[in-house]
């Protein structure tokens, strides 16, 4: 069997004034055939797993172009086409081919593309014709479209949040097209729309319960994968938000009914699945009430991972305010601030102006007086189990007790490496502000004695019946309390 696979992965902040150019995925990961022999990333990971589990069958493995962008502002329009063109052309020499396996976002924007993966598959779909089968892989927080499941075989997103579970799905999706390819099944699926919008936090009740039940209805007959995307928020196309998508043997009712039946769950949970977020000074007037720490508060508002900015300083301005120390936060992307503190050196103090340089969410920058403390370069922090680059950063603290860690690639807080890599222990500090959503719950939560969400102004702020929309067509909840009454008038 002859199996090509190519990544293309990123995450449009449609909102945000980051533009995602070449050198956006240049930064992170350009692999031209080779990416499963370097460090794995996002995308790559799956490509690693479709190559070992295929070679291992003696399958051959073509292996194409992989890239990933930290998620920012849409994508240049000529820097999509170029990609996508490459894995045509790559594609086009290799054919015959078995199978297509594509790991995706599901929420990548570029100019005149609002659903790239969409747009990828339909034209992978006419250079091997309707009966190759083509799978693809996304992130849950895509917007699954109707033309991406039109142009697909079999598609699964990842269920877990944070992302634990890449390369088990990626598993999964490669047994489905393997046996499709070899007909000992044939996949059709479903879409049902939940017309919700929101984040939801998978390691909390009684979310946890709702993805352990999509796990179990995989053993149930003739299903085969069970995917809740659950929508990226900060992205204006017209399929934004939550839909459930279900892969049967060739029972599209079954496929149908069961899309419904979660979907329809989903929504009846909407109340109980309301995120929790706190202001500023409530954050940390709960922190500084607690007899220990570290007290973790995220700042999902500035979260790189959502194509955020990464340098707000909104909060950090009401540490200095309130004249709270004994804090570290990280990461200020913020590579002028950086470079400031390698000419001051290690152990030098500088007056330094940091953060509030990208745009309206960023805040006004803060003028600190600093000393360095720590210097590193190309340095990572672990996703799950993969390295994740920040670039080079510093570690500088405050006269009032603030530690803070800068650096040149931005990215959200994933891992403690991000300060321990510097020589900064977050263990031994009060409070800890990592900007981030919910992906640094994996590294920090085992040395947080509590965990806080707080919700300043932001690029990523999770005020989602205020986000404003000019593509959605439907009506979707908490913006309307019931989005299906007008189907049953």
């Amino acid at each position: 069997m002859r199996i090509f696979i190519a990544g293309m992965d990123t995450e449009t902040n449609t909102f945000a004034p980051i533009p995602t150019g070449y050198h956006s995925f240049e930064e992170m990961g350009i692999a031209r055939g080779d990416a499963t022999s370097k460090a794995l990333n996002e995308p790559s990971c799956q490509l690693f797993v479709w190559r070992q589990r295929g070679e291992a069958d003696g399958h051959e493995i073509v292996e194409s172009l992989c890239v990933c962008a930290e998620p920012g502002g849409i994508t240049i329009r000529n820097v999509y086409e170029q990609f996508r063109d490459e894995i045509l052309d790559e594609l086009k020499a290799a054919m015959p081919v078995d199978c297509v396996l594509l790991a995706l976002h599901g929420a990548f924007v570029a100019e005149g593309y609002d659903d790239t993966e969409g747009d990828l598959l339909a034209h992978v779909r006419a250079v091997v014709g309707p009966d190759i089968p083509i799978g693809a892989e996304l992130d849950l927080h895509c917007h699954t479209t109707q033309k991406m499941v039109d142009n697909a075989t079999a598609i699964v997103a990842y269920k877990e949040y944070p992302h634990t579970d890449i390369m088990d799905r990626a598993g999964e999706l490669y047994r489905i097209i393997v046996d499709t390819v070899e007909g000992k099944v044939r996949p059709v699926m479903a879409l049902y729309d939940c017309r919700m919008i929101s984040t939801f936090r998978v390691q909390e009740q009684p979310m946890r319960g709702f993805v352990d039940g999509m796990t179990a209805a995989e053993a149930e007959p003739g299903i085969l994968s069970v995917s809740l995307g659950h929508g990226f928020p900060h992205g204006d196309v017209e399929d934004v938000g939550a839909r459930m998508l279900v892969v049967t043997d060739d029972d599209k009712p079954l496929a149908e009914r069961t899309a419904e039946r979660f979907g329809k769950q989903l929504f009846a949970l909407r109340n109980d699945l309301i995120p929790k977020f706190l202001g500023i000074d409530e954050a940390l007037d709960m922190a500084l009430a607690e007899p220990h720490g570290p007290v973790v508060i995220a700042d999902v508002s500035d979260n790189a991972g959502g194509g955020a900015p990464g340098d707000s300083t909104y909060i950090l301005r009401r540490l200095i305010e309130r004249g709270i120390g004994n804090v570290a936060s990280a990461m200020y992307w913020d590579p002028i601030a950086y470079r400031f503190c390698v000419e001051a050196g290690i152990g030098g103090t500088i007056n330094l102006r940091v953060g509030g340089k990208c745009g309206v969410f960023s805040g006004m920058p803060v003028d600190l007086r600093v000393t360095v403390k720590g210097l590193g370069r190309e340095l990572t922090q672990l996703f799950g189990t993969m390295p994740w680059p920040l670039g080079d950063a510093a570690w500088v603290t405050t006269d009032g007790g603030i530690d803070l860690i800068i650096n040149t690639v931005r990215t959200q807080v994933f891992h403690p490496d991000c300060m321990t890599a510097l020589g900064l222990d977050p263990s031994e500090r009060r409070i800890v502000i990592v900007k981030s959503n919910y992906h640094f719950q994996a590294g920090f939560a085992p040395i947080a004695k509590r965990i806080l969400f707080c919700a300043p102004p932001g690029a990523t702020q999770p005020n989602f019946a205020a986000i404003p929309y000019t593509k959605l067509k439907t009506p979707y909840w908490p913006k309307v309390e019931n989005p299906f009454a007008a189907d049953a008038a």
